[in-house]
C-alpha cells in the first residue's frame, strides 16, 4: 500500500498548526517534508502524530531544542525520563509560586487593613517579590499565611 502524503495546506488544516510554523519546524529539524507537489511541500501522514507530540511538549513547557532531542533519528520519540521528571519538578515549583501569588492577590483584595501597606501579609508579599522569591527570578515561593490568621 502506498504511503499517504499530505500537502502543507492539508497538514496545517488537520493539525491546526499554521503553514509558517510547519516551515519553521522543518527548518529546525522537528519535521521533514518528503517532496513537493508544485510549490507545496508534501509530508507523510505520520507528521500529524509528530506535530501532536510537539504540541504536548510545548504545552508542558519544553523548548523546541528539548523537543527535538526527544526524536530518534528514525523518527519515533526517544523519551528521556529524567528530563520528564525534571520538567515535572519545575512545573511543581511554578505551581507553588503561582498559588502563592493567587493567595496573596486574594488576600489583598479582601484585606480589612485601611491601606495595603499597613497589612503585614501584603508587606511580606512585597518583600518576597522584591527579593525574587516570587516572580521571574526563580527563588522559592514564600508561604503565605491563611487569611483567617491575619490580624489587621
Amino acid at each position: 500500500m502506498a504511503t499517504q502524503h499530505l500537502d502543507i495546506a492539508q497538514v496545517a488544516q488537520q493539525s491546526g498548526v499554521p503553514a509558517s510554523t510547519l516551515r519553521f519546524y522543518e527548518e529546525k529539524g522537528l519535521i521533514a517534508s518528503t517532496g513537493r507537489r508544485g510549490l507545496r511541500r508534501l509530508f507523510d501522514a505520520g507528521v500529524l502524530e509528530r506535530l501532536a507530540l510537539i504540541a504536548v511538549g510545548r504545552a508542558a513547557g519544553f523548548s523546541l531544542d528539548e523537543i527535538a532531542r526527544t526524536f530518534a533519528h528514525e523518527g519515533g520519540p526517544r523519551i528521556d525520563r529524567r528530563m520528564l521528571a525534571a520538567k515535572a519538578e519545575e512545573l511543581d515549583r511554578t505551581i507553588r509560586k503561582l498559588s502563592a501569588m493567587r493567595d496573596g492577590l486574594r488576600h489583598a483584595a479582601a484585606c480589612p487593613a485601611p491601606s495595603h501597606m499597613e497589612c503585614p501579609t501584603f508587606r511580606r508579599i512585597v518583600r518576597a517579590a522584591a527579593s525574587g522569591a516570587i516572580g521571574a527570578r526563580g527563588k522559592k515561593a514564600p508561604q503565605l499565611p491563611n487569611q483567617a490568621a491575619h490580624r489587621a
